[in-house]
Parts: C-alpha cells; structure tokens; sequence
C-alpha cells in the first residue's frame, strides 16, 4: 500500500511538470513580460547591486507574473520558485538590453 502512494505521488508530479512544460509558462501574454524597471532592477540584481525594497519587490513581481505565488502553500517548494526564476530569466535576455563589456 505505502509503495503505492509513492508511486502515485511521483506520477501525479511527473503529469504535473510535463503539463507545465508543455504549456511553456503559465502567462500566454505576447506583449512584453518585463518593465523598464524590472529590467533595470534585475540588471542592478544580477551585477551584484545593492538589494533595496523597491529592487526586491520588482523582482518579486516578475516571479509572479511567471507563475510563482508565495503566499499559496506549495508542496512542490522550491522547484516551483525556480521554474519561475528560469521563466523571468527567459524573459531578462529577451526584453531587456543587455549592457556592452568594457
């Protein structure tokens, strides 16, 4: 019985993830996903800025927009989180300029 569960739990996340995948995201927007902003704080984030409110909350807010809700109870913690920083990843090298080297 117990390997039953098991087996039913690991297949119910395997339908989960190959749905998520297969959709591509949860946001069908074909608008831009990111802001100005966001670009600029996920800039200043990435090369090691200093963290602020205002840079925490734009992120925060990207994550979102890809899926991630914090405040829902997650059994899937943190593998949902990190598909949502590789979605808003997906969007930072698309959307936003990336600066020159040197």
């Amino acid at each position: 019985m117990k390997n039953s569960l098991i087996a039913l739990s690991m297949f119910v996340t395997s339908a989960f993830a190959l749905v998520g995948c297969s959709t591509g995201g949860t946001n069908t927007a074909t608008g831009p996903h990111l802001s100005a902003t966001q670009c600029s704080d996920l800039t200043a984030l990435k090369s090691n800025g200093t963290p602020t409110p205002e840079r925490s909350r734009s992120e925060l807010a990207a994550l979102r927009a890809a899926g991630y809700d914090p405040l829902r109870f997650d059994p899937y913690y943190p593998n949902n989180l990190q598909a949502a920083q590789r979605q808003v990843d997906r969007w930072y090298q698309q959307e936003c300029p990336q600066p020159r080297p040197g």
